[in-house]
């Protein structure tokens, strides 16, 4: 177990599913590398974020469907139960969303726009666009990095107020600070992500962590 994830409370390791697959591994060194440009970060993110979707869409239903294949009739699984929605909590998410969409194009997409106070830490909203059917639907919260926590704690309370019922949280990186929150206040969110760091520093970041995901997303730093 890692070592950061088992000084989290054991019911709230439950609710972390950390991915080490080590493709996933090797693609997160390279974005943790101060010397990897913008553009490579960029990619590497979306890619970290397909590998983590196989993971946190591990338990869709499927349903056995029948067709001819060029050969003969049988019967196939597909995609079956609640649609899927990806909502991003701006901005960093975003790269999130735009690599999985790919993935799942059927998806529908929603924004949270949060940012962080700089003095409080705490989560300011300023942006919120949802599908109209979202209670209908998966969801699939993205966001790389949770720190604190406030952002998704207030995110997921933003998806919950709109009537979604089942969601998953996918991030890059979480540490057990971030991890705790989420569980003190949605014990019912399922987090899944590349790998749990040992905690934050005094401006609360990640360590080691990868800096401002943000920022090396689009270059802003």
């Amino acid at each position: 177990m890692n070592a950061a994830l088992s000084a989290v409370d054991p019911v709230a390791q439950a609710q972390v599913t950390l991915v080490k697959h080590p493709l996933l591994q090797h693609k997160l060194s390279l974005m943790r590398d101060a010397r990897t440009g913008v553009k490579e970060f960029r990619e590497l993110a979306g890619e970290v974020s397909l590998l983590l979707a196989y993971e946190a869409m591990r338990d869709l239903e499927t349903d056995l469907v029948g067709f001819d294949t060029p050969i003969e009739h049988g019967e196939f699984p597909m995609l079956s139960g609640k649609k899927l929605a990806l909502v991003a909590i701006l901005r960093a998410g975003l790269v999130m969303t735009e690599a999985v969409v790919d993935l799942v194009p059927a998806a529908k997409v929603g924004h949270i726009g949060l940012y962080r106070d700089p003095q409080t830490l705490k989560p300011v909203a300023y942006y919120a666009k949802l599908p109209q059917d979202i209670a209908g639907r998966r969801v699939f919260l993205t966001d790389p990095m949770l720190a604190t926590g406030g952002s998704a704690v207030a995110a997921i309370q933003t998806l919950k107020d709109a009537g979604a019922q089942s969601i998953k949280l996918m991030c890059i990186l979480v540490v057990p600070e971030g991890v705790a929150a989420v569980h003190a206040a949605h014990p019912d969110v399922d987090i899944i992500a590349a790998a749990i760091d040992k905690g934050l520093n005094d401006h609360g970041y990640i360590v080691p962590g990868l800096g401002d995901a943000g920022d090396r997303i689009y270059g802003t730093k």
